[in-house]
C-alpha cells in the first residue's frame, strides 16, 4: 500500500509538471493570438509637419495622398508636429484609439536620395531642439512605461520590403541603422516601446529630390502591402504552431504538450 501510495504521488507530481510545462507556451501562443484577434481593421500612418529648411515636409506630403483604404484596411493618416512631448503623450493614445495591424512613421531626410528603411532606434541621445525649442528631460525616451532597452530593432523584416522595393526600376530602396537621434528616431523608439512586431519607420527624401510626390506616395502604398503580408504570414505561423506544435488532443480529452 506504501509503495503504491509513493507512485501515486510521483506520478500526480510527474503530471503536474507536465501540465506546467504545457500550460505555460499555451498561455503565451494564446496572448499573442489575442493580441492579433484583437487588432483593428486599421493601419496607422504619421508624416511630420513643418521644421527648419522643410517649409513643406514630403513626409506629410506623400502620407496625406496615400488613399483611405488598402488591401480592405483603414489608412489612418497623422500629421505630427516636430515636438518631443506632443510625441512622447500622443503617439501611445494614437495606438490605444486605433489599435492598429501595423504602424507606419515617416520623415523626411536631407542626407538621402533613397527610400530608407529604419531598422532600429535608441533610448538615448536626444540632444537637438524641436520646433519649441525643447528637448527631453536627460536626452532620452521615456515612454511612460518600461522602456529599458537602449535599442529596439523592428521585428518586421526590413531587408524584404527593401527587395520587393527594389524590384520596382521607379526606386532606390535601402537599410538604414541610423535614424538621426532627433524627431524621427524619437517617435520610432516610442512606438517601437509599445510593439515593435508592428512597427517601421520610412525616411523618404525631400520631393523632387529625385522623386515625385505621387512616387512617393505609391512607395508608400507598397511599403505598407509588404508590412502587412509579413505580419499576417507571422500569425499564421502562430496559429499553426498553436495547433500543431504546441497542443496535442487525445481521442479521451486529455490534453499533452510535446
Amino acid at each position: 500500500m506504501l509503495l503504491s501510495a509513493k507512485k501515486h504521488n510521483f506520478m500526480l507530481g510527474k503530471s503536474a509538471k507536465s501540465f506546467c510545462a504545457f500550460l505555460v507556451p499555451v498561455c503565451m501562443l494564446l496572448a499573442r493570438k489575442k493580441m492579433s484577434e484583437n487588432t483593428n481593421n486599421n493601419v496607422l500612418v504619421t508624416g511630420f509637419g513643418s521644421f527648419g529648411i522643410h517649409k513643406i515636409n514630403a513626409s506629410w506630403e506623400a502620407v496625406s495622398a496615400l488613399p483611405d483604404k488598402i488591401e480592405g484596411f483603414n489608412i489612418i493618416k497623422n500629421e505630427i508636429p516636430v515636438e518631443y512631448k506632443y510625441v512622447e503623450k500622443n503617439v501611445p493614445l494614437l495606438w490605444e484609439q486605433y489599435n492598429p495591424k501595423l504602424v507606419i512613421h515617416v520623415g523626411v531626410s536631407s542626407l538621402t536620395r533613397e527610400i530608407q528603411l529604419e531598422t532600429c532606434a535608441n533610448k538615448t541621445g536626444y540632444v537637438k531642439q524641436d520646433i519649441s525649442k525643447a528637448c527631453p528631460e536627460s536626452g532620452q525616451a521615456c515612454c511612460g512605461k518600461d522602456s529599458s532597452e537602449d535599442c529596439i530593432k523592428t521585428e518586421l523584416s526590413t531587408e524584404v520590403i527593401c527587395n520587393r522595393l527594389n524590384k520596382n526600376p521607379l526606386f532606390k530602396a535601402s537599410l538604414s541603422y541610423n535614424s538621426g537621434r532627433y524627431l524621427c528616431e524619437f517617435i520610432y523608439y516610442v512606438s517601437l516601446n509599445v510593439n515593435n512586431r508592428r512597427t517601421l519607420f520610412v525616411h523618404v527624401p525631400p520631393l523632387d529630390q529625385p522623386f515625385s510626390k505621387s512616387e512617393l506616395t505609391f512607395a508608400l502604398e507598397e511599403i505598407i502591402r509588404c508590412a502587412l503580408e509579413l505580419i499576417e504570414e507571422e500569425e499564421r505561423k502562430y496559429s499553426i504552431e498553436f495547433q500543431s506544435d504546441v497542443v496535442k488532443v487525445y481521442k479521451n480529452g486529455r490534453a499533452a504538450a510535446f
